[in-house]
């Protein structure tokens, strides 16, 4: 039961930052690691997404995770830090 309790937590951290610009490290296996930058648009019961910014603004690119990716470490989240804070 304690692994429902932590991908509840999970899911209300990500609840809680929709809109936040994030740093994503996602493990590729083999030694394989892909780093983006994206903001979080929308969450479902098991899947979040993130929008990619790109260096062109006409290619859109969404990524979409499984809570339990983070759970396994699979993928990693850094939240940026608020302007309003700075």
């Amino acid at each position: 039961m304690e692994y429902r309790s932590d991908i509840n937590k999970v899911r209300n951290t990500i609840r809680r930052n929709v809109g936040r610009r994030v740093k994503i490290k996602e493990n590729k296996g083999r030694n394989k690691v892909d780093v983006a930058e994206g903001v979080i648009a929308e969450i479902y019961p098991c899947v979040f997404l993130v929008r990619v910014s790109s260096v062109n603004p006409d290619i859109k690119k969404t990524l979409s995770f499984s809570y339990t990716d983070l759970l396994t470490k699979d993928v990693e989240l850094c939240f940026a830090a608020d302007s309003e804070n700075e």
